[in-house]
């Protein structure tokens, strides 16, 4: 896995040890995982962008939102997600993947912590279910 920090190791370090938010950004492969506290960088776009990737890439990005009591998975399933055409499908696939390598990311940031999708995010899987 390769970690980039926003704005540096040693500032997220230092927001990790005081238990604030952190923005969590993990590419679908998991091989890589940009990673910036949220007061230092506001939204999953704008950590993308601060470090030196286009606000557009968002969507190759399982979105999180971390601290010690859990993760929150901003869960936005591209529609263009492993080529899948079939909405279902597609969902389904993006959910078992995203609980696979996000699961495996938080563990070797030695974050072992339940991963919650918020309500807001879940007309998504409510989909799934009709």
């Amino acid at each position: 896995m390769n970690f980039t920090y926003y704005p540096s190791q040693e500032d997220v370090r230092i927001a990790m040890q005081q238990d604030e938010p952190l923005l969590v950004l993990i590419a679908f492969n998991g091989e890589s995982v940009i990673i910036g506290a949220a007061d230092d960088c506001v939204e999953h776009h704008i950590l993308l962008m601060n470090t030196g990737h286009k606000d557009t890439d968002i969507d190759k990005y399982f979105r999180i939102v971390l601290d010690r009591d859990g993760a929150d998975w901003t869960f936005v399933c591209p529609p263009d997600y492993r080529g899948l055409p079939d909405r279902a499908k597609r969902i389904g696939a993006f959910y078992k993947d995203g609980f696979q390598v996000i699961s495996d990311t938080l563990h070797s940031m030695g974050y072992l912590v339940g991963i919650q999708i918020p309500r807001r995010y879940r007309r998504h899987l409510d989909a799934l279910g009709e």
